[in-house]
């Protein structure tokens, strides 16, 4: 439960939540409250690890029908945590939202490293390659989510892949 009320408190940078368990007779109290919202979780996430670069990379952009939310950072690891999100929910099968994400940053550093002859422009760096090493929180908000399967975990709303992809 606390780890849950944690996640919603960095979703929602505007929310707090104070938590109390009364029952031991030790009263403990504990408040979730992050303003930085997906740039604390990164943060968060990267406390054991070393960063690439001092601050968390933030994007986000809101229209009438739904927000896109993206914070990640690069540290020494080998490893990749994406953690992906619709409407406050963990979608860990990922869907079109994450797609977007990983299209996106694979075209983007594909590009960058054509452009300043870093690689061939015959050359492609794979996704993997580009997500070794990242931390990310990709959060959208949605009017009409679409999930596949009963547990929601599977974002399928086709037009968040392109308005994360933006």
């Amino acid at each position: 439960m606390k780890n849950r009320f944690r996640e919603i408190a960095f979703l929602n940078k505007v929310l707090v939540i104070n938590l109390e368990d009364k029952r031991t007779g030790q009263e403990k109290k504990e408040r979730f409250e992050f303003k930085g919202g997906i740039i604390e979780f990164v943060d968060y996430l990267n406390a054991n690890k070393t960063p690439l670069f001092p601050e968390p990379i933030y994007f986000t952009k809101t229209n009438p029908t739904n927000e896109v939310e993206v914070a990640f950072q690069y540290n020494d690891s080998y490893n990749e945590i994406v953690h992906a999100y619709a409407n406050n929910i963990n979608t860990a099968e990922g869907g079109t939202h994450l797609v977007g994400f990983k299209n996106a940053l694979t075209k983007v550093i594909n590009d960058y490293a054509q452009k300043n002859k870093i690689i061939k422009d015959t050359e492609k760096l794979s996704g993997d390659d580009c997500r070794e090493g990242i931390t990310a929180i990709i959060s959208v908000k949605l009017m009409n989510p679409q999930f596949e399967g009963q547990t929601k975990t599977k974002l399928g709303n086709s037009e968040m892949r392109y308005a994360v992809e933006k």
